[in-house]
């Protein structure tokens, strides 16, 4: 039997009020009559509670959107979880942030775009900068550990030392620096987005030196840009391992992404207990630990390290989410990575980015 999960993330909703074109959130966005209820997304805190689940992140699109999301705030408090908001700041007011506060949130994780504010608001799609800086001040105001989250691409690799210094500026305790996995939006818009191997050689020193100046005050977590690399990320620690995704609409996932393996049929809450489709569903059991794995995997050193790499990645790159993942140097679809990057636009040659559209 599987351990117990340690965190849930929670996408209360797809609404959202940025059109970030990098945004993971399928392409097929999930309508709000479609959305949990407040006593549905009750019941998967309390199931998920029972499961074991230590950590909560109430994420979307923008959960601000929900207006029971004080009472999810509070139900999660209530049953002893750590409670991290994930949001783009939009929304959030010192009344709201207070009431939550004071309900039991934990935590704030505030996204941003770039740098600057012409540059941020052209990505989001949006005037968006400003309500993030002001954001963050309401967060370190009221004494919430806030972290802030980049996305980064060819379109802001560049400007990471100034990212670095906005964040110290807006009091973040941590900063994910995480190159764009390629998912939903962002993949559909990849030839947008995707760094040149100059771009992520010029910022790794960058990241290094940041965080070497920065150690003991603020944590810097990089996420490197996997298509570039020799073996791919451990995603998720594994599938199934330690986290698990509740959609909007109750699927449950292994993973943020899993929904793109279109020949793998994935649960809801509103059919099975969340306990059962941890522990038995086909979708959390068909590539959970090793013994699914083909050569060169299942020979491999590295096969309790990276876990084959991403099964998403896999199946979008090669059809069949049991391969090994193409970003790795010993897989045998590896020259679909390379014919990728062999295509990258020159710098100010790549297509403009289409925006997420707006759920309904």
């Amino acid at each position: 039997m599987a351990e117990a999960p340690f965190g849930l993330l929670a996408e209360l909703t797809h609404r959202c009020p940025l059109r970030c074109g990098y945004c993971s959130n399928p392409l097929e966005l999930v309508r709000r009559r479609d959305e949990l209820s407040t006593e549905q997304w009750c019941s998967v805190l309390d199931q998920a509670r029972a499961l074991g689940v230590l950590q909560v992140h109430l994420s979307g699109g923008e959960p601000l959107g929900r207006p029971d999301l004080p009472d999810l705030v509070s139900r999660a408090s209530g049953l002893g979880c750590y409670v991290n908001l994930v949001t783009s700041g939009l929304g959030l007011t010192s009344d709201r942030l207070a009431d939550l506060a004071a309900r039991g949130l934990d935590h704030v994780q505030l996204s941003v775009q770039d740098a600057d504010r012409r540059d941020a608001d052209r990505v989001a799609g949006v005037r968006a900068h400003h309500h993030k800086l002001v954001a963050a001040d309401l967060v370190t105001g009221l004494g919430l550990p806030l972290t802030v989250n980049v996305v980064l691409h060819r379109r802001n690799l560049d400007h990471v030392a100034g990212i670095v210094a906005l964040a110290e500026r807006m009091g973040a305790q941590r900063l994910e620096l995480a190159n764009t996995q390629y998912y939903g939006w962002a993949l559909r818009n990849r030839a947008a987005l995707l760094p040149t191997a100059d771009q992520l050689a010029a910022a790794a020193p960058v990241v290094a030196a940041a965080r070497e100046r920065l150690r003991g005050s603020m944590e810097i977590v990089y996420v490197v840009a996997d298509y570039h690399e020799a073996h791919p990320k451990p995603c998720m620690h594994g599938w199934g391992a330690r986290q698990l995704t509740v959609s909007p609409d109750g699927t449950v996932l292994p993973c943020p992404a899993a929904s793109v393996i279109t020949d793998l049929e994935f649960d809801t809450v509103r059919d099975r207990p969340l306990a059962e489709i941890w522990h038995d569903s086909r979708s959390f059991t068909a590539y959970r630990g090793t013994d699914w794995m083909r050569d060169p995997c299942r020979s491999c050193a590295r096969r309790e390290v990276d876990f084959g790499g991403c099964r998403c990645q896999a199946f979008q790159l090669t059809g069949d989410a049991a391969n090994t993942d193409p970003v790795c140097s010993l897989s045998p679809d590896r020259g679909v990575v390379d014919l990728v990057l062999a295509a990258e636009a020159p710098p100010g040659a790549e297509p403009d980015l289409v925006p997420r559209r707006a759920a309904r």
